[in-house]
């Protein structure tokens, strides 16, 4: 918790966690429509799973050109512009008018989203190198925070029956803080780093945690994605129930990530991923069981195990000797948005094969990925 003192008591470091808090909260907002949505555009599962692919191709496609805007305009100046954009592009979803302006609204909505993740988690490198402060889980805990707002907002869905006006009401929070505290931030400039021309023996050191973060984030998004679907069709759960995965979920992550500075601190940062992941595991096997009560359950214990991995594999990306951070935390968002990326389409297929319960399973059996390449990590470390 001394992290969160540190970014709740000062300016310097409230500002960029906001920022992480903003993105989700515009996302979380378009998340808790997609049912709305699916039946508004009359499209079926696997429809909306290659829809979803395009807003996380639009991230996707960013990452090659980030990190040369950021070095070039600044590291501060890229996050205040990305909120900017992800501000003007959360409302295209909603007013789509038929599927394939869906796609091209969400294939905006994702590049504005991709371009500002990556500014903002160089921008807290930068920061921690520069102050000598620890705060990048806490920011990750913002971004959590702005899942959970996001997903109390599920509860206007029925007040007032106005999907871009909810929207419309996100955005205005979120703007109207970062316009506050974006001056905090927005003139620091990235350290230049000695490196070498890029090559993907530079970054092997990355590549297991590339792996960790490409699952990881594929069932993030997933689990965001069709946890309210999930709850709707397999568990029937009533309508006032729908978002109560998505914010169980987004409650636990924002808790795990709150602590998860200290307690990486003294228990190891690899030692944290292998044990979050078995949280994770145990979360997907109440989900499998369709009770209502215990699938929500199910979904906020996998947020506490998810909550401890992208923290650490993105501030060791951030630091490997020889790489700018901007390009460490691009590859390590790279392979992460990869997974968020393959995961909607390919679930909507077997989703619409089979069921959202195999899903569920291929996530399941996914987590032991996570788990190996833990293994991995750790008997290196130990072999050094």
């Amino acid at each position: 918790m001394k992290s969160l003192r540190l970014i709740l008591s000062n300016a310097r470091y409230f500002g960029p966690a906001w920022v992480f808090a903003s993105i989700n909260i515009l996302f979380g907002t378009w998340a808790i429509y997609i049912p709305t949505v699916k039946e508004n555009l009359e499209i079926d599962k696997s429809q909306l799973g290659i829809a979803i692919f395009f807003l996380s191709l639009g991230v996707f496609v960013v990452f090659p050109i980030a990190s040369k805007i950021i070095n070039r305009v600044g590291v501060g100046r890229s996050t205040w512009y990305g909120v900017i954009l992800s501000c003007i592009t959360a409302l295209l979803p909603l007013f789509a008018p038929s599927y394939y302006m869906l796609m091209v609204a969400l294939f905006l909505f994702g590049a504005s989203n991709g371009f500002t993740d990556i500014s903002m988690n160089t921008l807290v490198t930068e920061l921690e190198k520069k102050d000598k402060k620890k705060f990048m889980s806490a920011s990750h805990g913002f971004f959590s925070l702005g899942g959970v707002l996001a997903g109390l907002g599920s509860f206007l869905i029925g007040p007032l029956d106005n999907p871009p006006l909810h929207m419309g009401m996100a955005i205005a929070l979120v703007f109207s803080v970062n316009f506050i505290y974006h001056r905090r931030y927005s003139s620091l400039i990235a350290e230049p780093v000695e490196n070498e021309p890029f090559s993907l023996k530079l970054f092997k050191p990355l590549l297991l945690l590339g792996l960790i973060s490409f699952v990881a984030m594929g069932s993030e998004g997933a689990i965001v994605d069709w946890s309210g679907l999930y709850l709707k069709e397999i568990s029937i759960a009533p309508e006032a129930l729908w978002g109560a995965g998505f914010l169980g979920f987004q409650v636990t992550m924002t808790l795990g990530r709150f602590l998860g500075d200290g307690i990486s601190s003294k228990m190891g940062s690899i030692k944290m991923v292998s044990l979050g992941v078995l949280v994770v595991m145990a979360g997907y096997g109440l989900v499998l069981s369709t009770n209502t009560y215990l699938a929500i359950l199910g979904f906020a214990l996998s947020g506490l195990g998810f909550s401890v991995m992208i923290p650490e594999v993105f501030r060791i990306g951030g630091n490997v000797k020889g790489i700018d951070s901007s390009q460490g935390v691009s590859f390590i968002a790279g392979t992460g948005y990869t997974g968020f990326l393959l995961a909607p389409p390919i679930l909507g297929f077997i989703a619409d094969d089979s069921s959202l319960i195999t899903c569920f399973i291929v996530l399941f059996c996914c987590a032991f990925l996570i788990l190996g390449a833990t293994l991995i990590l750790q008997r290196r470390r130990s072999g050094t």
